[in-house]
């Protein structure tokens, strides 16, 4: 691991060109309080809008003031903040919603409109600005889609604080919020009566974040917190099983209809909760023992806090959210249509389209002598995944036969038990070609990536972010310099 770090360090100075920017003053420009622009976001494939709700002044503002112009170029949306004077770009963020995931989607392309409550964080401005809402193409284009004069003195912007009074937990204090990166831990699906089993897996999962490199050798860069906002029922909805609970942000499996995908449709509770405290990132943790999860890039992460693979499922969530990296897999099925067009390079910094081989965007990681692609076995893998599949699919619509015909529980019982030993054995039969793979950890560019075969690379043959196997707790080089590019942005 130790090598892993050197490594970073490395790549960090041989991509330091991407933090050339403009110079802003934050003093100039900015007071040290928080300005939450709430809105909604309303369409389908081929149309979206955006209307303002509303604007609050909220607390201090968390973020680096020797940072406000975002340099990752990465999200489906970026919001910019022009002082209106001298028409200078004095904030950028890009960001990732709901709604930008629900436009990928076969609903959205077949004309079915939704609407989602969203909100964007920038410091609060000393004089008018014009606030701006890009929004990226296809191509990866951004456009302006949304803009809005905003004076800051406007007696219609909010000051009242959030009648919350929810109990705030300082996990970790290493320093001044505008030096640090701030993470806060927000309960969901926990009771009153369950405020201590709360505590204990707050500290549970901040032991579990510092675990893992980078966090374990930057731990002197965070602020960690936690915040106890109780609901009135325990758990999370589950919609396939006819299981609904009255939560504090409402959360709910199934999401796109994705049996394991786990979100929050409460943006603005969420934003009046995680508000008691400064924050640049936020984690959600749902008192659940299922598998699944959820991420949206500077948004919001869910993860179940009982659930199996909890540590794997809980870094890889915040792999998306925080260190915007995406999903490195290819074999799990999903609701998304064409997620990443094919011939355009995805912004995000671990996958690649692989349209310059010269220049791939890790090529300073890449291990000498590797040729470019990287020929890994992937027919071999594929065949053995499609192994697993078919024992899942055979799995599925056996049990439902079985329901069909009235068989009892312990029937059902006993036939996913023989399924599961079956499983068991494929699975072992992947892990061991992963694990035991001549090129584990090596970075090249390796194919399929972004939820699709073909067209698509990733860096390793494996990592908690392609989700082969749950063996692999590491980010590996390429995921690691992303995270520690983020890291710096908001602590240095």
């Amino acid at each position: 691991m130790k090598n892993l770090i050197l490594a970073s360090t490395v790549a960090i100075l041989a991509f330091s060109v991407l933090y050339s920017q403009p110079q802003v003053s934050f003093d100039e420009y900015f007071i040290n309080k928080t300005m939450r622009i709430d809105y909604f976001h309303v369409g389908d494939a081929l149309v979206e809008d955006f209307t303002l709700d509303q604007i609050r002044q909220q607390g201090i503002w968390a973020g680096n003031p020797r940072s406000p112009l975002d340099p990752f170029n990465n999200g489906r949306y970026y919001a910019k903040v022009y002082d209106i004077a001298s028409n200078k770009l004095i904030f950028s963020k890009g960001y990732d919603t709901y709604f930008g995931e629900y436009k990928t989607t076969q609903p959205a392309k077949n004309g079915t409109k939704r609407t989602y409550h969203e909100s964007v964080l920038l410091p609060y401005p000393r004089k008018p600005i014009l606030f701006v809402i890009e929004v990226r193409d296809r191509k990866n284009v951004y456009h302006p889609s949304f803009s809005r004069v905003i004076d800051p003195n406007d007696y219609h912007i909010i000051t009242e604080e959030p009648a919350r009074g929810d109990k705030v937990f300082e996990v970790l204090k290493t320093g001044d919020p505008h030096e640090k990166v701030d993470i806060v831990l927000i309960a969901e699906g926990y009771t009153m009566k369950e405020e201590s089993k709360f505590a204990a897996d707050l500290e549970r999962y901040t032991k579990i974040f510092f675990n893992w490199e980078p966090y374990r050798s930057y731990k002197k860069n965070f602020n960690v917190y936690g915040i106890f906002a109780p609901s009135p029922e325990s758990g999370v909805d589950e919609p396939r099983k006819g299981v609904y609970r009255n939560t504090v942000l409402n959360s709910s499996f199934n999401s796109f209809d994705s049996e394991r995908y786990l979100l929050i449709e409460d943006n603005k509770t969420l934003r009046d909760v995680a508000a008691q405290v400064p924050y640049d990132a936020i984690m959600i943790m749902v008192n659940s023992a299922r598998y699944g999860g959820g991420a949206l890039l500077n948004n919001y992460a869910t993860f179940t806090s009982d659930g199996p693979q909890n540590e794997h499922v809980f870094h890889h969530e915040i792999g998306h959210s925080f260190g915007g990296l995406a999903d490195e897999y290819f074999t799990a099925s999903v609701t998304y249509d064409e997620f990443y067009p094919q011939g355009v390079e995805p912004s995000e910094p671990n996958i690649t389209a692989l349209l310059d081989p010269e220049n791939l965007k890790w090529k300073e990681l890449v291990l000498p002598g590797l040729s470019i692609p990287t020929e890994w076995g992937q027919e071999e893998f594929n065949n053995l995944s499609g192994v697993r599949n078919a024992l899942q699919n055979e799995k599925s619509l056996k049990i439902d036969e079985m329901k069909t015909e009235g068989a009892s529980d312990k029937e059902i019982e006993d036939v996913k038990k023989t399924y599961a030993e079956r499983d068991k054995e494929v699975n072992d039969r992947i892990t061991k070609f992963l694990v035991e793979h001549p090129l584990r950890g090596k970075v090249g560019a390796f194919e399929g990536a972004g939820f699709v075969p073909k067209g698509f690379y990733r860096s390793t043959v494996n990592s908690v972010m392609h989700k082969f196997t749950n063996e692999e707790n590491i980010f590996y080089a390429v995921n690691e310099h992303a995270i520690i590019r983020v890291i710096n942005y908001y602590s240095e």
